[in-house]
């Protein structure tokens, strides 16, 4: 028998943006210092445990937070933009209440049928599905046995998680919310799966904090 491969997800923390409630996408913005706690505490959270493998998106809010949670330990944080956020084209940068006054029309189908969202220049989810799953695909075929850390974003850990559960696109907004640092665990053993978190946030200081 296999040992067991032991896969962590977790979301960058807070942002500039996420504050203001704007689409980031492929763009960019730093952390809050909420945002460099929230990773301080999953860090901490996640001391003792076993991390062999560390992955991010190659946007900096990710690579910043994939350093905090790392802390002292000896391993390279590996990029890649197969874990970036969905594409969102003309709508990066712009908040949601200009992308619904824009488009109300793509606005609902972002949030109740995503598998319907496209705006121009912008990503499908099914090909961000695509492109996360056939890399996470990659790094569990090469790391059989290990525990990896894979720090990246809210569509691409919505659909990572609808892929483990077996769930159809068009439910990826039911709950759990996937609040900043909230902790993901999966355990996989030869063709089998267990989902151990989803959403976890028992490593928070003072409550919840809503973006």
């Amino acid at each position: 028998m296999k040992d067991i491969t032991t896969i962590y997800i977790t979301r960058h923390g807070q942002t500039e943006w996420n504050i203001q409630k704007r689409f980031q996408g492929h763009n960019d913005s730093p952390l809050t210092e909420l945002g460099v706690r929230q990773a301080t505490w999953l860090g901490e959270s996640l001391q003792d445990h076993k991390i062999d493998q560390i992955y991010s998106s190659t946007s900096l809010r990710a690579i910043n937070t994939a350093e905090i949670i790392r802390g002292q330990r000896e391993i390279p944080i590996e990029r890649y933009d197969a874990f970036k956020e969905i594409n969102l084209g003309i709508w990066e940068g712009i908040t949601q209440e200009e992308a619904k006054s824009s488009n109300a029309l793509q606005f609902n189908y972002f949030w109740s049928d995503p598998e319907a969202f496209q705006v121009e220049e912008s990503e499908t989810f099914q090909q961000v599905y695509e492109r996360a799953v056939n890399k996470l695909h990659e790094i569990m075929s090469k790391n059989q046995g290990e525990s990896i850390l894979v720090v990246t974003h809210t569509v691409v850990i919505k659909l990572l998680m609808a892929y483990f559960e077996q769930r159809d696109l068009k439910s990826i907004w039911e709950p759990p919310y996937i609040h900043p640092t909230c902790l993901c665990q999966i355990e996989i053993n030869e063709d089998n799966h267990s989902i151990i978190l989803h959403g976890d946030m028992s490593h928070y200081r003072g409550g919840v904090i809503e973006n």
